[in-house]
Parts: C-alpha cells; sequence; structure tokens
C-alpha cells in the first residue's frame, strides 16, 4: 500500500486533472469542438493508479461538476454520471493488469465511448420522446465525433499516467521533500 501522504497527493493530483479537464471542455465549444475533453482519457489514465472506484467516482463527479458549471443539472445528469462511473470502473478492471500502451488506452476508450453513447444517445432518448430507430441514426455523427475526440486524448493517457499520475518523484515534490527513492 501506497504512503498515506503520498496517496492523498497522488490524489490531489488527479482531482486536479479533473479540474484542468472541466476547464477545457467549457472552453472547447467556443472554439468550435462541442463535446471534446480529455474526461475518459484521464479517468483511464486514474484507474491504473487509483483502481476502478476511485475512477469510478472521479468520471461521475466530472459530469455533475460539467452539468452544474453550465447550469444544466437535472434528471439527465444522473443517466452520464452513472454511465461515466461505469467507465471508470470497467477501465479500471480491464487496464489493471495490462501494459500501459497506447493500444490498451484507445481500446478502452472506444469501448467506453460507444457505452456511453448507446446508453445515453440511444437507449435513453424514448425519455424525451425520441424512437429508438431515429436515435440510432442520429446518435452516429455525434458517436463518429465523440470517438475521435476520446481517442485522440486517449493516445496520451500512458503519458499522462507515466509522467504526471504515476510519478512518485513529482508527488515528493508536490509536498516539499527531496526527491529521493527508497
Amino acid at each position: 500500500m501506497k504512503d498515506p501522504i503520498v496517496w492523498s497527493v497522488g490524489l490531489a493530483k488527479f482531482a486536479l486533472a479533473g479540474f484542468i479537464t472541466l476547464l477545457f471542455r467549457l472552453v472547447t465549444p467556443l472554439l468550435g469542438l462541442p463535446n471534446v475533453a480529455p474526461l475518459m482519457a484521464t479517468e483511464l489514465a486514474g484507474a491504473r493508479a487509483y483502481g476502478p472506484w476511485v475512477a469510478g467516482l472521479y468520471g461521475f463527479l466530472g459530469m455533475i461538476m460539467l452539468d452544474a458549471c453550465t447550469n444544466a443539472l437535472g434528471p439527465w445528469t444522473i443517466a452520464t454520471s452513472i454511465c461515466y462511473a461505469i467507465v471508470g470502473v470497467a477501465g479500471g478492471y480491464y487496464l489493471k493488469n495490462r501494459p500501459i500502451t497506447v493500444r490498451h488506452y484507445v481500446g478502452a476508450s472506444v469501448v467506453g465511448t460507444l457505452f456511453f453513447d448507446l446508453v445515453t444517445g440511444v437507449l435513453l432518448a424514448p425519455i424525451h420522446g425520441t424512437p429508438l430507430s431515429v436515435a440510432a441514426i442520429g446518435q452516429i455523427p455525434f458517436t463518429l465525433w465523440h470517438l475521435a475526440g476520446n481517442s485522440f486524448f486517449a493516445l496520451f493517457a500512458p503519458w499522462f499516467f507515466r509522467s504526471v499520475i504515476g510519478n512518485c518523484s513529482l508527488e515528493l515534490r508536490l509536498i516539499g521533500l527531496p526527491n529521493f527513492r527508497v
């Protein structure tokens, strides 16, 4: 088990990544890039370091914070938050004993995106009065855009894991201790 001080600082790095992701997600629509953010990539990198349940909580809270910042809290927030939590938990179990490679992170991101978009964009469409067939066809371009964005950021997830989340020397620097390895 990790030292509690380093563990808490590591989680602080993960929370900071969530805050930066949220800011990024709020700015991208202004740049003509709707629904493009590194949330899934950072969630999956954190899943490897802190486990599936912490990653699930990260995804769950990430969606709630986004909706809170955009004044869109409502029943839909529950659905998207639960879906992102499931992606984090499943991604954590999937990545747990696999090598830290682009292939594994992009693969997890593609499966997570397809799951998220199927549930939130197609299966829950009747809640809004949209027939499943119409939702499925209308979801295709959105899902392609979503896959492109999430896959792009997943390319950097192994780097993010090694350089930030899994970097113990960065944790020691953050708490003001000298860099050393035992």
